[in-house]
């Protein structure tokens, strides 16, 4: 597995906002306009876009459904202290 990878996610508060938004992806609008309009943090203005991280730089959850995902897929939804991700693995 690989010890290094690039995701995007979008980051809100509620989980009944984050499952209208997986909706939304689902039904194949683009992650990263949806990252822009909706995620609460930094990342957003990148279209959700984290760079390239390792093992043990996000929190747990996080991690864990991020080194799960393959190349391409999008994670159902990942609640951590901060709220509640959807993740999406870019490379």
């Amino acid at each position: 597995m690989a010890d290094k990878i690039r995701c995007a996610h979008i980051l809100v508060k509620s989980e009944a906002q984050a499952n209208e938004i997986l909706e939304k992806i689902k039904a194949g609008e683009k992650f990263s306009a949806l990252a822009q309009q909706y995620s609460l943090d930094g990342s957003a203005r990148h279209g959700g876009d984290l760079g390239v991280f390792g093992r043990g730089v996000m929190v747990r959850e996080f991690e864990r459904a991020a080194f799960a995902l393959n190349k391409g897929e999008v994670s159902g939804i990942v609640k951590t202290q901060f709220g509640y991700h959807i993740i999406k693995r870019l490379e």
